[in-house]
């Protein structure tokens, strides 16, 4: 009799990149490859969680295409100036209950795990128990965009500060094989390209500040999750091939084609799928 492996699957964070995992999703629905365990980070947390308490990938897909609709997706933004965020995030955690409810970890239907950063320690933090809606608020709480939360006596934010591929909390929950998707836009750090424009000019000046700084934070990220990645050693990657118009935030009005990048990724990635996922 054949034994299959256990298998789990880690999504990252990557604002409305993230969309991407849900065509991944479908692929291993279509192929039918199980999930045993899951494992996320900001929005890779959303579909993640989504998914382990049996929302598939249909209805995701429907979801997202709803929420993608600026009349559905404004009023979740409640401004929060001056304050810890531009956004307070009291409405999208309204929005989280309304579609987790009172559901918490030890009731999905797949193990899940969602990662943070505990603001005050700066420690990871790997999310596993309580209330899944204020998990996953916790996990896309990216910092200067949404308020940081407050949980279990901690002040939590995006776990891609430190962990944007959680491949090693996967494998430590009891995964064999792991099918790791990486939608970040810097999961191929890209050449720089530095603002043009007179620096003398104040909005210039602040165009080519932000620029420097995005780039930064792109190399550690990148860093960090290719120190992981070779630690870990999932033995399936999945890299959706995004277009440029797929950012962090303006994403949201392009669901179809980042759902299709992610479906395309997966269909290319079946035969290793099939091989590394067989008894």
């Amino acid at each position: 009799m054949s034994v299959y492996p256990k298998i789990g699957l880690a999504l990252s964070g990557g604002g409305a990149r993230g969309l991407a995992h849900i065509g991944v999703l479908k692929v291993l629905e279509r192929e039918g490859i199980p999930v045993d365990y899951l494992a996320g980070t900001s929005m890779g947390g959303v579909i993640a969680a989504g998914y382990a308490a049996s929302m598939d990938a249909a209805y995701l897909e429907q979801e997202a295409q709803r929420m993608s609709r600026w009349r559905n997706l404004l009023p979740l933004v409640d401004r929060s100036l001056p304050g810890l965020g531009l956004v307070k995030g009291h409405r999208v955690q309204g929005y989280l209950a309304s579609q987790f409810g009172e559901t918490t970890f030890d009731q999905l239907r797949i193990p899940l795990a969602l990662v943070a950063v505990d603001l005050r320690s700066g420690e990871e933090v790997v999310l596993r128990s309580g209330l899944v809606a204020d998990a996953v608020r916790a996990t896309i709480s990216l910092p200067g965009v949404f308020a940081p939360f407050p949980l279990d006596g901690r002040l939590l934010v995006d776990g891609g500060l430190l962990n944007n591929l959680p491949v090693d909390v996967v494998r430590g929950m009891g995964a064999q094989t792991v099918i790791a998707v990486n939608v970040s836009a810097d999961a191929e750090l890209p050449p720089y390209e530095h603002p043009e424009g007179n620096g003398r000019l104040a909005l210039t000046q602040a165009l080519q500040i932000f620029s420097a700084l995005r780039r930064s934070v792109g190399i550690m990220r990148w860093q960090m999750t290719g120190d992981r990645l070779a630690r870990a050693q999932p033995e399936v990657v999945i890299r959706p091939r995004l277009e440029p118009s797929a950012t962090l935030l303006g994403g949201f009005s392009h669901v179809e084609e980042i759902v299709a990048a992610g479906e395309a990724a997966a269909e290319q990635a079946v035969p290793l799928l099939r091989l590394k996922t067989a008894g």
